[in-house]
């Protein structure tokens, strides 16, 4: 039997101004974290040391730049690596403002960097705010398209996964006005397999046949033609034949407002949905804390939380630390994988 090893994870603090902070120093002190993982968080002490104080959380770690971190390649304690990006006189908590935007860039960018050269052998993302992106002038709609871009990919996709619900998505954060036109039977195929590899390494180990389900796009999955401009019989549908011919057991297109019930998540494994809000919203109601946002199709392995910033309640001590603990478990155990195979 292979022996499991610790992986190096880059855990990104974020937006500064959110919750990132204190999830971060919440997971530094977790005991399931540390025995998971040595947790590098990317980030800058001074904030983090300021949300410290204020929520009586633990901030005496390891601190060193970002340059020795480059110079030094074994590591075995959990450790904050400082980019001295923030001026604490310019930064309040819950606002979000140009700088907090250029921080959390400057942090994913980097992770992204290291990863690619094994450096660190996973990232791990703490939310970030798309204003604050566009305030600094970085014209990346979330951390799904950065990555794409600094990893050279195309066929990505967001999955949320928790053992309650699991779905993947084809479009991401566009309008739904623009949905259909980004819809076609290439893109959802890969997407089907994409998900049904990930599901299978995630949840099961043996050889046991997966069932996804594939959503339609309109209500009642079009209706034969009713409803919407035919996108179930024309993309969807042979997107779906070609997986099963490639051996992936696939059932849909499924009518969205009946695919979550009780009866048909107790056999379907893994749901691909054809936009943002049709997936995350039955997961979200169902695993709200619990479930992890993990980036297929990367040469690197990518996990964060399922949720925002929420700048209603940064640096006040309530912000629940186990999306970011179950996105750390995860990792580590796709890079565990990468790494005693």
């Amino acid at each position: 039997m292979k022996r499991k090893v610790k992986p190096c994870l880059a855990i990104t603090m974020g937006d500064p101004a959110g919750v990132g902070p204190e999830i971060c120093l919440r997971a530094l002190s977790s005991k399931v974290v540390n025995d998971f993982c040595i947790p590098i968080v990317f980030g800058d002490i001074s904030v983090l040391e300021k949300v410290g104080s204020l929520t009586n959380l633990k901030c005496g770690f390891e601190v060193i730049s970002l340059e020795r971190f480059l110079e030094v390649s074994d590591f075995n304690n959990p450790l904050v690596v400082d980019f001295s990006n923030i001026k604490m006189s310019s930064l309040e908590p819950g606002k979000i403002s140009a700088i907090t935007g250029k921080a959390s860039f400057d942090y994913i960018k980097t992770a992204i960097e290291l990863a690619q050269k094994e450096m660190v052998q996973g990232i791990v993302t703490a939310p970030i705010n798309k204003y604050a992106l566009k305030l600094a002038g970085i014209d990346f709609q979330g951390h799904t398209e950065i990555l794409m871009e600094y990893t050279n990919s195309e066929d990505v996709c967001m999955l949320l996964t928790s053992r309650e619900l699991s779905c993947s998505l084809v479009t991401t954060h566009i309008g739904l006005s623009q949905v259909s036109s980004k819809l076609c039977s290439n893109k959802i195929y890969k997407i089907i397999a994409l998900t049904e590899k990930a599901i299978r390494s995630i949840y099961f180990e043996d050889s046991r046949n997966l069932k996804l389900g594939v959503l339609g796009l309109n209500p009642h999955g079009g209706e034969n033609g009713l409803f919407g401009s035919g996108e179930e019989e024309r993309i969807i549908k042979p997107a779906i034949e070609k997986a099963r011919k490639a051996g992936i057991d696939v059932v849909g297109p499924l009518a969205p407002d009946t695919a979550f019930i009780e009866s048909n998540r107790k056999y379907i494994d893994a749901y691909v949905c054809m936009y943002h809000d049709q997936g995350l919203i039955p997961l979200k109601m169902l695993a709200f804390d619990s479930a992890v946002n993990m980036t297929l199709g990367l040469p690197i392995i990518r996990t964060s939380v399922d949720h925002g910033t929420a700048l209603d309640i940064a640096w006040k001590g309530i912000a629940s630390p186990l999306s970011l603990i179950k996105a750390i478990e995860l990792a580590s155990k796709m890079a565990n994988i990468r790494l005693i195979s």
